[in-house]
């Protein structure tokens, strides 16, 4: 069965997927989306515990870059966007819950004070000793706990850093480029001998711009409304959705255009977006790239899972602020932990008599943890957080989501390897690609890659060509991100 040409054929439906047919769309295409999976959405995940709708996914987006909150306003959910009812979240270290310090970049200190209390009278001497070393070359790239335990200790990193680009990335600090994960940190020590001192500078300039607002934000009823909102403006604006429609086979037609087959169904297309995880473009692309391929073959993921659990309310008496973020270094099982009921106002409005927090478990490398059944993994949430927070209650539902290679890592090189795979697709014209492999795992940076993927098959690479130089930093959203 072939159908009719003169379309782009958008394979994925996640964010990234939808953002890119939402622009198409809006740029006069004709638009067909095919989703392998049964819904849409990818990542961001809808759900209920206990009659509470909650995220079973990502939970907030960065509000300081307009690419998510201005795509929420576009498909009707500007009166649904709300910001955490409360930004103040913990470190669980060293035993007790500590105040998670301020005055840092990403875990990057501008002063050693910024630190009292999370590391030791030790550490914050190493820290002063960072404006008497001479300069830490960066060159083209560097993993970002080499380079801050170089300039200000390991304490530093194990502490602070790794917690934090664990809750985004479930990485490893030691391996993760400074360049692709914290861009922003990179241009700092570029051009700075000194890391406190250029950290100084960067939120004197921050202040100075004076950005008012919530720097995140959520959305009534969850983040995982978002895609599927998107999914309503793309059908609306005469766009198709197919789900459990894998793609089997993409390729070039003798024409110039696109073939793409998925079972008995074939679709002749203009151009091809690849919204897919790395695996998948690199099965799809193996025939008319392998260049592209080979280099997707070598993006690697993290899995992970996420506990919700659903407690009476008037069993449980938690801690002030949004929740938790765990050092590694400290040996726990569960990496953070969101108090969801008070990090959102409208979770605590819909469910009065509810509390409800999520736990998130598994890092890069971490394998044996995420064997263990739905049951253990609610077990071992429940004793670290009876052990942080004193919670002995018998929750009223438990729900266990996993991410099985949910989050591609991004390990020093990680942006040549991206140039690499745009300069092998650059030579096929009406094919692009993104997506969280390439410049960025939030939800912003994943609608910038598909926006910038919409333009290109169009003509316009101004927006790859930003992105590939500059990666969106996903910044993490507080405890339990």
């Amino acid at each position: 069965m072939c159908e009719v040409q003169g379309q782009i054929v958008v394979i994925g439906a996640g964010i990234a997927g939808l953002a890119a047919a939402h622009r198409l769309l809006e740029r006069g295409a004709r638009v067909t989306v095919l989703e392998a999976s049964g819904r849409v959405g990818g990542k961001l995940l809808p759900g209920e515990i206990a009659g509470a709708r909650v995220d079973l996914g990502a939970e907030s987006m960065l509000a300081r870059r307009l690419e998510a909150v201005a795509l929420a306003r576009e498909v009707g959910l500007a009166d649904c966007l709300q910001p955490p009812a409360t930004a103040t979240a913990s470190l669980w270290t060293r035993g007790t819950l500590r105040p998670f310090p301020k005055g840092h970049v990403m875990g990057v200190p501008g002063t050693a004070s910024a630190l009292a209390g999370v590391v030791s009278e030790e550490g914050l001497a190493r820290i002063e000793r960072d404006a008497e070393l001479p300069r830490t070359e960066v060159g083209d790239d560097v993993a970002v706990g080499e380079y801050v335990a170089e300039r200000l200790g390991r304490e530093v990193v194990d502490r602070l850093l790794e917690p934090m680009l664990g809750g985004v990335y479930a990485g490893d600090a030691y391996r993760l480029s400074m360049r692709s994960a914290v861009p922003q940190l990179f241009q700092v020590a570029r051009n700075h001998t000194s890391l406190t001192a250029g950290v100084r500078e960067f939120q004197a300039k921050a202040a100075a711009a004076r950005q008012t607002g919530p720097v995140f934000t959520g959305i009534r009823g969850g983040i995982g409304t978002l895609p599927l909102a998107v999914a309503d403006s793309v059908r609306a604006r005469g766009g198709r959705i197919l789900t459990r429609t894998p793609v089997t086979e993409l390729r070039r037609t003798p024409e110039g255009g696109w073939r793409v087959r998925s079972g008995e169904r074939e679709l002749l297309a203009d151009a091809v977006v690849v919204a897919a995880p790395a695996p998948v473009a690199a099965r799809l692309l193996r025939a008319e790239t392998p260049g592209a391929a080979a280099e997707l073959d070598g993006v690697e993921y993290a899995s992970m899972a996420l506990v919700t659990l659903a407690y009476r309310r008037a069993e449980t008496d938690l801690p002030q602020g949004s929740g938790f973020l765990v050092p590694p270094v400290d040996g726990r099982t569960i990496k953070a932990s969101t108090f969801a009921s008070q990090k959102w106002g409208w979770i605590a409005d819909e469910n009065p008599d509810l509390a409800v927090l999520r736990t998130s478990v598994g890092r890069y490398g971490e394998t044996e943890i995420l064997q263990r059944d739905d049951s253990e993994l609610v077990e071992v949430s429940r004793q670290d957080l009876k052990a942080a927070t004193g919670l002995d209650a018998t929750p009223v539902a438990t729900l266990v989501t996993r991410w099985d290679d949910g989050l591609p890592q991004y390990p020093v090189g990680h942006h040549a390897r991206v140039a690499r795979i745009r300069e092998h697709i650059a030579v096929l014209p009406g094919l692009a690609v993104c997506g969280a492999p390439y410049d960025g795992v939030g939800i912003p940076a994943c609608i910038a890659s598909a926006y910038a993927a919409a333009d290109q098959i169009q003509g316009d690479l101004r927006g790859v060509q930003q992105l590939t130089a500059n990666p969106v930093q996903s910044l993490h959203g507080g405890a339990g991100e």
